[in-house]
């Protein structure tokens, strides 16, 4: 009798503490990101209208907000979707500032973090970025640029943990971006932006 109750306590205790587990879990699914991220430009082009010199063409540097949303499908695997609003960019041809346009790059990466239950928790990312290009004021409204862009995206970080809820972080992100620069004669180059971005930031679990 007595190791009949021993044995259904310690049943007990195991299926509470599963579920106890299960809900930390569950309630730690979702990991929101604030970042400045410093987005630096590749800066390379092809000649343009296909003579001369290569990579002429450049977009300036700048650093933008990121509000990053994360779901973990488990303690190791995630998915992080990476936002902002629309970033305003001037581009240069020989350091002469010929115009401006807009671009708007939501990316989508799977990540792989190595030690979640760990204060300093890396990580490693791959996916997909689409970027949409608009407001192109070029040359004087003569050039227009493509109106979007799909590439990769590659990833890598790591979270500091402050507790159980908050976290800084330290991300850098490499994103394939290419456009074509056209006029009324047709394509004269394709810029590869492919920026690396360093963000730093803040997290919040739930």
């Amino acid at each position: 009798m007595k190791k009949g109750v021993a044995a259904l306590v310690l049943l007990l205790s195991a299926a509470a503490g599963s579920q106890a587990l299960a809900q930390q879990v569950q309630e730690g699914s979702w990991l929101v990101r604030v970042r400045a991220a410093h987005l630096d430009p590749a800066n390379k082009s092809d000649p343009v209208g296909g003579v001369g010199a290569s990579d002429r063409l450049t977009v300036e540097s700048r650093t933008i907000p990121e509000i990053d949303i994360s779901y973990f499908f488990t303690p190791n695997w995630a998915a992080e979707l990476v936002l902002t609003y629309p970033q305003k960019h001037r581009v240069y041809l020989d350091g002469t500032d010929i115009g401006s346009f807009k671009h708007l790059p939501p990316t989508l990466t799977v990540q792989y973090h190595f030690a979640p239950e760990k204060t300093w928790s890396p990580y490693v990312g791959a996916g997909i970025n689409y970027t949409r290009i608009s407001s192109v004021n070029l040359l004087g409204g003569n050039a227009d640029l493509e109106s979007s862009s799909i590439g990769p995206a590659l990833q890598a970080g790591i979270d500091y943990k402050l507790n159980n809820k908050w976290s800084l972080n330290l991300d850098v992100k490499k994103i394939y971006i290419r456009s074509d620069v056209n006029t009324a004669a047709g394509t004269i180059s394709q810029v590869k932006v492919d920026p690396l971005l360093i963000g730093v930031g803040i997290g919040y679990r739930f």
